[in-house]
């Protein structure tokens, strides 16, 4: 096999995306660049055989994070976390702390909104006695001629 010069090392991103433990799949990844969540270097990328090099920012919107990151290097296999994260630097910022609910809290709802509890239907249903009944059997005139 011939070796690449070590100055210009490329890579697939769909490849790198892969190796860097970002999506799960090579398949993953291709779909991502297709509908356009990968930037590089500030444009974005739709063909999974993008090549990228040492030194570009990749820019990858996922479903619940942004992601910034610089490519240190690229991947030869798909190794363990702790090997993959040598081939970028992330750049992302912190998560803003959000504050969390307790499970009491998450339980409780704001009254009158969402649907009523069994309490609040039988206020409603002293309010208003006959509301929601028909009554059939008035005005209905049998002719049994």
């Amino acid at each position: 096999m011939s070796e690449k010069p070590s100055g210009d090392l490329r890579q697939r991103i769909d490849k790198w995306l892969f190796f860097t433990r970002m999506v799960k799949s090579r398949s993953l990844a291709q779909g991502l660049l297709n509908s356009g969540h990968v930037k590089v270097n500030g444009t974005s990328i739709r063909q999974p055989s993008f090549q990228v090099k040492v030194g570009d920012r990749v820019e990858i919107a996922l479903d619940r994070r942004d992601l910034i990151l610089i490519v240190k290097s690229g991947g030869e296999r798909r190794g363990p976390y702790e090997e993959a994260k040598e081939l970028y630097e992330d750049l992302t910022p912190p998560r803003e702390k959000t504050e969390r609910l307790t499970m009491l809290e998450q339980a409780q709802r704001i009254k009158g909104s969402g649907r009523p509890t069994k309490k609040e239907r039988r206020e409603t249903d002293r309010l208003f006695p006959n509301a929601g009944y028909a009554d059939f059997g008035s005005g209905i005139i049998w002719d049994d001629d």
